[in-house]
């Protein structure tokens, strides 16, 4: 949230023009860069439209809150009013969408789309945006989630007449979901009267909903079964939503015209895109249309069966990997679903292929081939692999080549990592994934980064988070040898060694040794604790708390970043592969391994001077961290697998 304030004063702060000063200091404190001209255009011209509004019903009294941050993500409804039910006596809120438009028109395709001339691409109808910002209040905000009557939601268009935007309403309305335009004033303000008392402060309702706890996250491994089998589980916002929608509407025409396209999703860490890949393999299974779900991680892949398909084993059945289609007949899938498709490699074939099915075909191309609509989700920074090649130009270019039409959607909100914007950046500056050099932590309400003095002290802060129900799991670079599989009974060889201290790899085989876990579930199942992580097993999964442990592949040198590849054991950089890719890919990994928590991160470095460079950089120390972190509102999330047995 940027600012709160009643009513009164932000028209009166609006009025002297300081409330868009301290719009603006305040974003640049919590996200580190200034905010865009459209968003402080649509501070100074909406934000006194609302707050006129609100004085005019006589809610001076109202509290609005700006920017309200939604718990775990990074989206923002533009303001939440928090306040007294003028009959019920109860807390009352209202969400609120501002647009400026003039005018805008329902998609052709879906009335739960629109266009509108500022944007080349459809947007979500600003009713249904509203209505899925109230479910997602609902299901994340404690002080409502047993309370949904008491969340409102309207789209203000202030600038707009009928005539201009009325096509709209042809999505339902409900309480959650509303419109009214600027020719609808006076409806709008008995709107906002019939929810909101005009004779008691909005203050403590407010106070209320900022201190709610976070209502535990519907997490993707625990509610796939109900997800893929039963109904959809998971609330869709803004572009997750166009995403879904874009390829429900692609699989539509490529049934009644006999035609087949392309769509691209693409975000970074914890954007959604497995949510989305999940809510749309459920749909797509309970209409009957021929989908199957792929990825190229057999530690995603496994789980996926495992958890979705405990009990039908035709569930199972729907989830793939990517060279499961060499063979296969072009368009025998409506849809082919390819969830962490940066994991797309050259070819399907490897060294126990049969010889009658090495096709020399491209992998892309088998993959685009066999549905009439391939979804293709990914993330570009997270190819830690040679030969990984999932990239938006390289799947732009097959269909192109192909004559197909290819559409991208980009996904900007993320809900890893606590929903924090300044955590993901400093993620990336720090590894140089994005250029201007490494920024020192500036604390936020969502996410926590300490520094542990030693593998001990991070294991142990670890085990203390577990110890209150927090899921857990130390990860690491591929810096160290990684022993063979012990026979049952023996005990893991302690591979990654660190002065006194050792611990085993996590296993590498499909069955559990010594109580350690198959690598698949490494990062589901509470097992997995005792062993180190590695990037492949930790890529696709997320944890309350992630240790990291940063090995002697990544130094910090003379004011820059250093790739020793001599440091580095993984087998798959071969002396062929050019150093620059293995810069990139090892940098890669550690962003991979630094975005799994949701929670908190601890980290710590091999280097003596990059441990000091971390030092610099992060204010907090585990041994500082008090006993009860990551229960406060902020961030009292729990994982999928809490590492807790009662």
């Amino acid at each position: 949230m940027l600012f709160r304030a009643s009513a009164q004063s932000v028209a009166a702060m609006g009025f002297d023009g300081s409330l868009y000063l301290h719009l603006t200091e305040q974003f640049v404190h919590m996200h580190g860069y200034r905010p865009s001209t459209s968003e402080m255009r649509s501070w100074e011209r909406s934000i006194p439209a609302l707050a006129s509004a609100l004085n005019d019903a006589g809610l001076g009294a109202v509290e609005v809150m700006l920017e309200y941050a939604l718990p775990l993500n990074s989206k923002r409804a533009d303001a939440v009013l928090a306040g007294v039910h003028p009959v019920t006596g109860d807390p009352s809120y209202v969400v609120v969408e501002l647009k400026q438009w003039s005018q805008a028109e329902p998609d052709e395709d879906d009335a739960e789309l629109c266009r509108v001339d500022a944007y080349t691409h459809a947007v979500l109808n600003p009713i249904e945006q509203v209505r899925r910002y109230c479910e997602y209040l609902v299901n994340f905000n404690g002080a409502v989630a047993e309370h949904p009557q008491r969340v409102h939601g309207v789209a203000y268009l202030h600038n707009a007449t009928e005539f201009g935007v009325g096509g709209l309403r042809a999505v339902e309305n409900n309480e959650r979901g509303q419109l009214f335009t600027g020719q609808q004033r006076g409806e709008f303000l008995d709107y906002l009267r019939a929810r909101l008392s005009d004779r008691q402060s909005g203050a403590r309702a407010a106070d209320e909903l900022l201190a709610a706890k976070t209502v535990p996250s519907k997490q993707l491994m625990a509610v796939a079964a109900q997800e893929v089998r039963e109904r959809e589980q998971f609330v869709l916002l803004d572009e997750q939503q166009v995403a879904y929608r874009m390829v429900l509407n692609a699989v539509r025409r490529a049934k009644t015209s006999d035609h087949k396209e392309v769509v691209v999703v693409t975000g970074g860490p914890g954007t959604g895109k497995s949510v989305i890949a999940l809510s749309l393999l459920g749909e797509l299974y309970r209409q009957g249309v021929p989908a199957l779900h792929a990825t190229g991680s057999q530690s995603f892949t496994k789980t996926m069966r495992k958890v979705a398909g405990s009990r039908k084993r035709e569930v199972q059945e729907l989830f793939k990997y990517f060279n499961s289609f060499m063979t296969a007949e072009k368009n025998t899938l409506d849809v082919l679903i390819c969830d962490e498709a940066h994991r797309i490699r050259e070819t399907s074939a490897n060294r126990y292929t049969p010889a009658a099915h090495r096709t020399g075909r491209r992998q892309i191309d088998e993959l685009i081939d066999v549905a009439r609509v391939p979804v293709f989700l990914l993330d570009e920074h997270q190819v830690v692999r040679p030969g990984e090649m999932g990239t938006v130009e390289e799947i732009k270019a097959a269909a192109a080549a192909k004559g197909l039409d290819c559409h991208v959607v980009p996904l900007e909100s993320q809900f890893r990592c606590g929903g924090s914007d300044a955590y993901l950046r400093w993620v990336v500056r720090l590894l140089g994934l994005e250029p201007g050099g490494p920024l020192v932590w500036e604390p936020d309400d969502r996410m926590w980064l300490l520094v542990a003095d030693s593998p001990q002290e991070m294991e142990a802060f670890l085990q203390a988070r577990r110890a209150q129900g927090y899921g857990a799991r130390m990860s690491a670079g591929y810096c160290w040898r990684w022993s063979p599989e012990p026979k049952p009974g023996e005990p893991l060889a302690a591979d990654v060694v660190i002065g006194d201290w050792a611990r085993p790899w996590n296993l590498r085989g499909e069955r559990s040794v010594s109580g350690a876990p198959p690598a698949a579930l490494w990062a589901t199942d509470p097992a997995g604790f005792g062993q180190i992580g590695c990037v492949y097993t930790a890529q696709g999964f997320e944890y309350d708390w992630s240790g990291v442990i940063i090995g002697p592949d990544l130094l910090w040198r003379q004011g820059r970043w250093v790739t020793d590849r001599t440091a580095s054991k993984d087998p798959v950089f071969k002396k062929a592969t050019p150093d620059a890719d293995v810069d990139r890919l090892i940098r890669n990994t550690y962003k991979v391994l630094l975005t799994r928590g949701m929670v908190g991160t601890v980290v710590y470095s091999t280097d003596p001077q990059t441990q000091e460079r971390l030092r610099q950089l992060v204010g907090g120390h585990a041994e500082q961290a008090p006993v009860g972190v990551g229960r406060t509102a902020a961030v009292p999330h729990r994982s999928a697998a809490p590492d807790h047995t009662g």
